[in-house]
C-alpha cells in the first residue's frame, strides 16, 4: 500500500489546516515540507502540485490539492466524523468554511501570519466589517466548538483565532469565548507545535 504523504508549505496557514482536518479524521500520513522562503520552491512544488500551491495530499488513489478538498476527503475517509451529524449543520459547516476559505481578505492582508506577537494594527472600516461577520459567527457557538462536537469548521477558525490573537486582536463576550476555546483545543496547539517544525528546516 502506498504511503500516504501531506505536502505542506512553511508559514501556510492552509497547510495548517490540512495538517488538522486529517488527524482529526485520524488519517495516518507522513509530511513532506515545501520551504516556500526557497528561491526554487515553485520548482520543487510544480513537480508534486497542480496548480503550484500547498497543501497537497497523495494517496494509492489520488492526488488532491486545495484545503477544502482535503478536508471534505478526510470526511469521506474517516465515515463522516469530521463533519456534524445533523444534515442542517453539515451544510452550515461547508458554508462557513467556504466562507473563510474565499473571504476575510482584508484581515489576511492587514494581518499576514506568524508564530511571534504582531504590533497592533489599526481597525479600519474595512477591517472592522470583517471582524463583525466574525464575531456574528463565532457568536453561534454551541459551547467551546462550532457544533456539538469538534469539526472541520473549527479546524478552519482555529487558525484565524491565532492570527487575531498575535495581532492583540480579542474578539468580546461570546465570540471571545470560542476564540479562546480554539486557541486552548489541544489539536490545534499540536498543529502549531508541528507548523513550528515545519519553519526550522529553513535553517536545517
Amino acid at each position: 500500500m502506498k504511503e500516504n504523504i501531506l505536502i505542506v508549505g512553511t508559514f501556510s496557514t492552509w497547510s495548517i489546516r490540512a495538517w488538522m482536518c486529517l488527524k482529526l479524521a485520524n488519517v495516518t500520513f507522513s509530511e513532506q515540507v515545501i520551504i516556500l522562503e526557497n528561491s526554487d520552491f515553485k520548482a520543487i512544488l510544480n513537480k508534486h502540485s497542480p496548480t503550484g500551491l500547498v497543501p497537497v495530499f497523495i494517496d494509492e488513489y489520488c492526488k488532491l490539492h486545495d484545503s477544502l478538498a482535503i478536508a471534505e476527503y478526510a470526511n469521506e475517509l474517516s465515515a463522516g466524523i469530521i463533519y456534524p451529524d445533523a444534515i442542517n449543520e453539515r451544510a452550515l459547516a461547508r458554508s462557513y468554511c467556504a466562507e473563510l476559505h474565499s473571504g476575510f481578505m482584508h484581515l489576511r492582508n492587514v494581518c499576514p501570519f506568524h508564530f511571534s506577537q504582531q504590533p497592533a494594527v489599526t481597525i479600519t472600516s474595512e477591517l472592522r466589517q470583517e471582524l463583525d461577520r466574525l464575531i456574528e459567527i463565532w457568536f453561534s457557538a454551541q459551547g467551546n466548538f462550532m457544533f456539538e462536537k469538534p469539526s472541520v469548521v473549527d479546524v478552519f477558525y482555529a487558525v484565524l483565532a491565532y492570527r487575531l490573537f498575535i495581532y492583540g486582536i480579542e474578539l468580546p463576550e461570546k465570540a471571545g469565548q470560542y476564540q479562546q476555546s480554539l486557541l486552548e483545543w489541544p489539536l490545534f496547539q499540536s498543529a502549531i507545535t508541528q507548523a513550528k517544525s515545519w519553519s526550522h528546516e529553513i535553517s536545517a
